[in-house]
Parts: C-alpha cells; sequence; structure tokens
C-alpha cells in the first residue's frame, strides 16, 4: 500500500527537474498548489533518480534542500512526506461554518478592546528613527509595567510582535538542524515557525503549571541550544508558573547557562494569574539568574490584534544582537505605532477597560472549567482565554459539537507527542452558554464512546 502511494504522487502530480534547484523548485510548487498536500509521500531518493534520469545525489540535494526551508520531513524508514506545515504559504485555520459560534480561534472578545484612534500631532521627519528607534517615553512606560512585575528591565527593545521577536532570536542564535525546546501541547504558529526556519523541535511536557522540570531537563541533555515557553496563559493547554515551579525551572536552566530562554507572556494583563519570570533576578549583578533571556510582552489581546508590536526585557548580549539585526531589515517599529500604544497604556480609561476584561475572561474560563467538571469531564485551563480538554478522538468531538452549533479547535495543530484533545477558546462565551456546551459535550462523548469503544 505505501508503495502505491509513492507510485501515485510521482505520477498523479508529475516532479519534475534535471537539476537538484529545478526538482525541489517542482515539489515546492505542487505544495503551494495544494497538490501535494501535508503528510503526501515523496518517492525514494533512488527511485525518483531513475524516473527523472539524474544522479540519486542531485536527487538527495533537492530534498535536503526542501527539508532546510520546513517543506518536507524525513521519517527516517518511512520515507520524506510533506511537512504538517509546510512553510510555502500562509497557514490559516479551517473557516468557521456558517451559524456556529466560534470557540477555536483563541481571539478576544471585541467588547472589551479599546478604540484605536491614530495619535495627533506625530509631523513627519521631525526625529531620527534609526537614531532613536525607541520612543523614550514608551520604553519607561515599559520598564514601569515589566519592571512592576518583577522582570529586569536594564535592557529593553522593541519588535513587531511576539513571533517576530523570537523569530529573529531563533535565526540570529541558531543554525539549521539546531534544536529549539518548545510546550507540548504548545503554540502551533511557534512550532510552524520553527520548522520554517529549518531548526528541529524537542517537546517538553507541560501540566497546569507550565513545562515540566523533569522534561525540560531531558530536551536541555539532548542538545537544545534554545527554550520558548510561556509563564502563564500557556496556549493551548492554559497552565501558569508558581513561584516553585519558576524556582525549579531555573534550577534546571543554570545547568546550560549558554542556551538562550525566551519567555512569551502573551497575554499579560489579561491572563488572570500572577507572573512568575524566569528573567526574574536575571539582572546585572543578580548572580543566580540566566545569562542567556528575553522576556517578551505583548498588547494584542487586550488592546487590539491590530497592533503588531512587542516589548521585551532581556540580557545585553541578546539586546545587541536582536537591534542589530532589525537594523538591516526593517529598521526600527513606527514611531506612529509607539505612540498608539503608549496613548493606550497610559489611558486610565482604557486600563479600567483592561481590568474589566481580566476579571470577565476569567469567569468565562472558570464557568465552563465548573461544568464540564461537574459532567466529570477532565479539563485544564489555570489562566488565559483557553481550555484544553483531553478526548480520544479529536474529529468525533469537533464533528459532534458542530452538529450542536458550536466550533472548536482540534488539538493535532497544537500537539507534537502528546495525547489528544480540543481547544476551547472561551474569551467569547457568556457563562450563561456554558452549561449548554458543557452538556452538548458530554452528550457528544457518549456518542463517541458508543461509537468507537471504551
Amino acid at each position: 500500500m505505501y508503495q502505491y502511494i509513492i507510485d501515485y504522487v510521482a505520477t498523479q502530480y508529475g516532479i519534475a527537474g534535471t537539476t537538484a534547484k529545478t526538482i525541489s523548485a517542482s515539489v515546492e510548487r505542487a505544495v503551494r498548489e495544494g497538490a501535494l498536500e501535508p503528510g503526501a509521500a515523496l518517492p525514494p531518493v533512488r527511485r525518483l533518480a531513475e524516473e527523472l534520469g539524474v544522479s540519486p545525489g542531485t536527487v538527495a540535494t533537492a530534498y535536503q534542500e526542501l527539508r532546510r526551508r520546513g517543506i518536507v520531513n524525513t521519517r527516517g524508514r518511512g520515507g520524506t512526506v510533506v511537512a504538517p506545515a509546510p512553510a510555502v504559504a500562509s497557514r490559516r485555520p479551517p473557516k468557521v461554518p456558517d451559524g456556529l459560534c466560534d470557540l477555536a480561534g483563541g481571539h478576544p472578545d471585541p467588547a472589551f478592546l479599546p478604540d484605536l484612534l491614530p495619535p495627533a500631532g506625530l509631523s513627519p521627519g521631525a526625529r531620527s528613527h534609526r537614531s532613536t528607534p525607541r520612543l523614550p517615553r514608551l520604553e519607561e512606560a515599559v520598564r514601569q509595567w515589566l519592571g512592576g512585575e518583577g522582570v529586569p528591565v536594564e535592557h529593553v527593545t522593541f519588535a513587531h510582535g511576539a513571533l517576530d521577536l523570537i523569530g529573529r532570536l531563533l535565526s540570529i542564535e541558531l543554525g539549521p538542524g539546531d534544536a529549539v525546546a518548545t510546550e507540548d501541547p504548545g503554540y502551533h504558529h511557534l512550532l510552524d515557525l520553527i520548522t520554517a526556519l529549518g531548526l528541529r523541535t524537542v517537546a517538553v511536557e507541560v501540566d497546569d503549571e507550565g513545562m515540566r522540570p523533569e522534561a525540560l531537563r531531558a530536551a536541555l541533555r539532548a542538545g537544545v541550544r534554545a527554550v520558548v515557553c510561556s509563564p502563564r496563559a500557556q496556549n493551548p493547554y492554559g497552565g501558569c508558573f508558581s513561584a516553585a515551579r519558576r524556582d525549579a525551572l531555573v534550577e534546571v536552566l543554570r545547568e546550560t547557562p549558554d542556551v538562550l530562554v525566551i519567555e512569551n507572556d502573551h497575554a499579560g494583563r489579561i491572563a488572570g494569574a500572577p507572573l512568575h519570570s524566569l528573567a526574574q533576578g536575571s539582572g546585572s549583578g543578580g548572580g543566580d539568574g540566566l545569562t542567556r533571556w528575553a522576556h517578551v510582552a505583548t498588547v494584542t489581546k487586550y488592546l487590539g490584534p491590530d497592533l503588531r508590536w512587542a516589548a521585551a526585557a532581556c540580557d545585553a548580549t541578546t539586546l545587541a544582537r536582536h537591534d542589530g539585526r532589525m537594523l538591516l531589515t526593517s529598521g526600527w517599529v513606527s514611531h506612529l505605532l509607539q505612540e498608539t500604544v503608549l496613548g493606550l497604556l497610559t489611558d486610565t480609561g482604557v486600563q479600567a477597560l483592561v481590568q474589566r476584561a481580566q476579571e470577565e475572561y476569567g469567569e468565562r474560563r472558570r464557568a465552563l472549567a465548573g461544568e464540564l467538571g461537574r459532567r466529570g469531564i477532565p479539563v485544564h485551563g489555570a489562566s488565559g482565554m483557553n481550555l484544553w480538554v483531553p478526548v480520544r478522538d479529536e474529529s468525533a468531538v469537533v464533528n459532534g459539537l458542530r452538529t450542536h452549533g458550536w466550533w472548536v479547535a482540534a488539538g493535532a495543530r497544537f500537539r507534537i507527542g502528546t495525547a489528544p484533545g480540543v481547544r476551547i477558546s472561551t474569551a467569547g462565551l457568556p457563562p450563561a452558554d456554558a452549561r449548554r456546551l458543557a452538556a452538548d459535550f458530554a452528550g457528544v462523548l457518549g456518542d463517541s464512546q458508543a461509537l468507537y469503544g471504551g
């Protein structure tokens, strides 16, 4: 059967070319246009070489280039297959069917987002963006914000969102084939980004307090060169570091001081949990903290998704490397955007709205978790805007809930090696609807067990 699939791929999609460049371009085009879907098997090197009349080395070089660029993966005896999220086009979630309540997107409730108004009086050419990439008033506001939560703020920088900053740091610090420790289950766009950079993912199991120390130690011993994690509102599991868990993780990380630790605090002020940052105590003269680190904070979840801005506190080396690379690319974050963020961060009315959002999101998350728990359904979500519900069959649950008018996210795109589950975004789910959703969920699980057994 496997050989039949390979032959079908080779003939149906007509991989062509006489050089490594043209062969890889042919495969890339098929992936980009959807002719080769994620998971599709490519022909073995020697078989394709015979069909194309080229040497096996030429095909091997083409496959190597495709692997380097995150388009295919190699599975040993399982051959070469198209990657789950090939880095040749935008990977978008499935479109929400008409008439369904969207609990899959992870978006904030628009009712708790402030109006975005451009700042007045920002005249063109009034300052040099390259000599002053960060507005001093916003930089000071960031120092007060992060410093107030215990993060060392001797060195801060800005970027165009969390993934922009994380991707830049990983591309500077690591080379193709290097390994990055990530949460499992974890943020699917981060997993896609790591693959697109030609890096390898090493899964670190999480629980309700975030990364498990013993799992992180195993990843470090496996040779990872960077760690990316969330201190709270972990997506999709909802875990948050306790002080004890933070201390245990720092103790593990001290064993490998050259590893870059990136902490993504994407939900920040609406996470519904205090910040216990791995970076605490890592400032100059601290002695006991991390050597290479960056704490990333964003505002898109509570000030607006259009605000593609992130701030980071970090060590001096990380600051210099990040800003040096940014200077050669985008150069700076728009001062217009910075002024907008500054205005919102310092507006008392907006801050009151953010506080209301934090309280309401917490109530909505707890309401659904409580209703599911009362029906004997295990659920995880100690903080943030999502719940993770372990299930046996993701497709059965997603499709079953769809018949009741709910649209939730299958866990497959978040998982590396953990058991199946579904993610439910609770930000847009009023507490009054939690009971109905939980009852429908329990009914779907009962139908699934009756159909599939167990």
